[in-house]
């Protein structure tokens, strides 16, 4: 039986790599999308994502579009 971690940790390398391939073309660009694509995660889950992020991608998530609180 496989093991979910190992299917988890198989795609996140996967997607790791698809970055750094995106990234030799424009870092600045794959930075963008990925901090658009956290933000749409994000309030997708009503703010609960950033909870779990690193405080350096979450003030990039606070300083480009803040999920109201209330």
């Amino acid at each position: 039986m496989t093991d979910p971690r190992d299917v988890a940790d198989g795609d996140a390398a996967e997607l790791v790599e698809q970055l750094r391939d995106l990234a030799g073309a424009d870092p600045a660009e794959v930075r963008q999308v990925v901090s658009e694509v956290l933000a749409a995660l994000d309030r997708a889950a009503g703010g609960a994502l950033r909870e779990h992020l690193p405080e350096t991608i979450r003030a990039g998530l606070d300083a480009s579009s803040p999920v109201p609180r209330g």
